[in-house]
């Protein structure tokens, strides 16, 4: 198989590419070249952003190109009216978060999305993605997969969830855990994300498939345990009531990562229905593997995980933290 990865270095692109070169694909990276290819994959450079970005593109065919782009529209909408005619596939990373608010009882690929257009400049991340499924479809129609992901954790992350919790909780003491502690999380490993990616474009799946864990694969205390026992760590998990927590004025999910919660928000973000991306084949790494990879990882890396220039850091500052801890 011949895989055009638009992307390809960082994160859920990395992960696809090295996915890839396990199962012995030609693999080529387009990329900007601000950051290395995994070795074994071929580099094009270019910058989509760019007039003439996309001249390194003009030749060449493949049977799968995977696209992560996340700004404007346009970008996706020439990128793949370009290789319509010399690809066979064209799986594009969108999210969960095309569907309209507020949602229904349970998100399904058949629920209510946003507005979008392929011809659209940034606008805002959930209409972006929408533009940018809009772009695939027009240019590949029944040939293009949309990967409606939620929370994506894993090695290589960049936004910086799985990663402040890990450094957080090897710093030990005593650490805020929101509650409760049985609450059921839905998230998706990169590695995982990337081993159905590239199957279901091998089958000619097409069209969108929520691609995230079953809900409840893992639990928020299961998650912070895990984190404990990665990082080898003596610290103290105390659960806070969610009410506490919110009346203090924190934010969930940005100041508390991957936390919502319970109510409305979190049955939107942790209780979708996967029922058709499992019946397509996906399966989910216990949340101890994806825990433990990323510690070991950010390890590697001294212990300072990487940061997405176009996101805002994450996590809560020692001050909130131990005012909440003193019950204040």
């Amino acid at each position: 198989m011949r895989l055009l990865i638009l992307g390809g270095t960082e994160f859920v692109g990395r992960a696809v590419t090295e996915e890839a070169l396990a199962r012995d694909w030609d693999v080529t990276v387009f990329h900007r070249g601000r950051h290395g290819a995994p070795p074994g994959a071929a580099e094009l450079l270019g910058d989509r952003t760019a007039e003439g970005g996309l001249a390194a593109l003009a030749r060449g065919e493949w049977d799968v190109v995977v696209d992560t782009w996340s700004a404007a529209p346009t970008a996706v909408r020439d990128t793949a009216r370009l290789l319509a005619g010399r690809a066979g596939h064209y799986a594009y990373v969108s999210t969960a978060s095309v569907y309209a608010y507020p949602p229904p009882e349970r998100l399904s690929e058949a629920s209510p999305v946003v507005d979008g257009s392929p011809d659209a400049e940034a606008r805002d991340y959930a209409r972006d993605k929408r533009g940018g499924e809009l772009a695939a479809l027009d240019a590949f129609g029944d040939r293009a997969l949309l990967l409606r992901a939620g929370l994506i954790l894993g090695p290589y992350e960049n936004i910086g969830r799985l990663p402040w919790w890990l450094l957080r909780i090897a710093r030990g003491g005593p650490v805020l855990a929101p509650g409760p502690r049985d609450l059921a999380l839905q998230y998706i490993d990169a590695r995982d994300l990337a081993a159905w990616t590239l199957s279901a474009a091998e089958r000619g799946l097409g069209g969108p498939y929520n691609l995230v864990s079953p809900s409840g694969h893992a639990t928020m205390g299961g998650l912070l345990e895990a984190c404990r026992r990665a990082t080898g760590s003596d610290a103290e998990l105390r659960w806070t009531d969610p009410g506490r927590i919110i009346a203090a004025g924190v934010e969930p999910w940005t100041q508390l990562p991957v936390w919502m919660p319970p109510g409305e928000m979190h049955d939107a973000f942790h209780r979708g229905d996967v029922a058709k991306a499992v019946s397509a084949g996906l399966r989910c790494r216990p949340v101890e593997d994806t825990v433990t990879d990323t510690w070991n990882w950010l390890c590697d890396l001294g212990g300072v995980a990487p940061q997405r220039p176009d996101r805002p850091p994450v996590g809560l500052d020692a001050e909130t933290e131990a005012k909440l801890l003193r019950g204040e």
